[in-house]
């Protein structure tokens, strides 16, 4: 009697200490799901829906592409005098070198209005870390935080107070300016509505007012008009939305009258920025657009490769059905089948293994 109570004692306590869950449908993995057949008719199915989707959408965004039309003119290099071609550093840092430059393009095709004209700087890297850090968000959208600089040095104080705005990114704004003419008319260049609303709205407050901006030994970039709240100087705030990658365009301004072709647009710009102490490259961009935006003709090639592969293995699938059929002995969805599977498993009481002959058969 003892040694049974002993041994009821044993088990209760070792069911207590268990860690074999309880019994439910969820843990054994037996509630209903759907399990779907990729049978030969599935697959090739899919992969044709896919292709007829994906290579009509491939073309219309590759010709909408095509239609845009670019005028790309890279000038750092040819508004450098001959004589500073050695050492253009020297010549880029000196104030009393002329940065002006005249050259001269054609419009390739017409142009509809709008013309979004567009500056591109290459090799220059906006996502570095501490580039894009060097800011303080606090500062621009509220005069009274002109003293949260923290992260904006070294731009962040001068001997005469607070730097506003701080850090790095407005230390080196872009200056580079641009003048159109067409048969000696200037073609005006809206550079209102270039930043976003929300930026204008929200980032930038309207009574944030630049102080102690490009006081320093060390001119960056480009300065600001004080007069002016930071929330109106478009300029800036294009900038400081920062790139991803070390090659980017930033909206300069807008042509509200049409081109033509043949048409010759005179470019009147001054060379301020420098890229040359680090091997960027200065391009002026004017562009139309189109329905799925500016030029891009990745997104139109990348489509058509996709729908391309879809429908090469869909007609592989098809020739290997019809000359190469797959033979099915057993299906998983006979009875017999299903018999086997009941007798390899318990579903209360774990696994428990039953020799059987159609097993042995299958996995021979």
């Amino acid at each position: 009697m003892n040694q049974e109570l002993v041994s009821n004692g044993g088990s209760s306590k070792s069911k207590r200490n268990s860690k074999k869950p309880e019994y439910s449908r969820f843990t054994q993995q037996e509630l209903p799901a759907w399990k779907p057949i990729l049978t030969p008719g599935w697959v090739i199915t899919s992969f044709l829906a896919i292709a007829l989707l994906f290579i009509p959408i491939g073309l219309v965004s590759l010709f909408a592409s095509m239609r845009v039309v670019e005028i790309i003119y890279r000038y750092d290099q040819d508004c450098v005098p001959e004589m500073y071609r050695d050492n253009v550093t020297s010549y880029i840092q000196s104030p009393l070198t002329n940065k002006t430059c005249i050259k001269n393009v054609t419009v390739p095709k017409n142009m509809e209005a709008p013309i979004f004209v567009y500056y591109q700087l290459d090799n220059f890297f906006q996502n570095h870390r501490r580039y894009v850090k060097s800011r303080s968000d606090k500062q621009l959208r509220n005069a009274g935080d002109e003293f949260s600089t923290k992260g904006c040095e070294p731009e962040a104080k001068t001997k005469a107070g607070p730097i506003v705005p701080c850090g790095l990114i407005a230390w080196s704004l872009f200056n580079d300016t641009y003048n159109l003419l067409l048969q000696e008319k200037v073609l005006d260049i809206n550079k209102k509505g270039i930043a976003w609303k929300s930026d204008t709205k929200d980032k930038f407050g309207s009574n944030v007012y630049p102080r102690n901006f490009q006081t320093g030994s060390v001119i960056g970039g480009g300065k600001l008009n004080e007069s002016i709240p930071l929330s109106e100087q478009e300029d800036l705030i294009v900038w400081m939305r920062t790139a991803a990658l070390p090659t980017f365009r930033k909206l300069y301004g807008k042509i509200s009258s049409d081109l033509k072709a043949q048409d010759m647009i005179t470019i009147v710009l001054e060379n301020n920025y420098n890229t040359y102490s680090f091997g960027g490259q200065k391009k002026l961009v004017l562009s139309t657009t189109s329905w799925i935006g500016g030029k891009n003709e990745f997104l139109g090639i990348a489509y058509l490769t996709v729908g391309g592969i879809c429908l090469f293995m869909a007609l592989n699938f098809i020739l290997l059905y019809i000359f190469k059929p797959r033979s099915v002995k057993l299906s998983i969805h006979t009875p017999s089948f299903q018999m086997v599977i009941k007798s390899m498993w318990s579903t209360r009481k774990g696994l428990l293994y039953k020799p059987h002959k159609p097993i042995d058969r299958l996995f021979r």
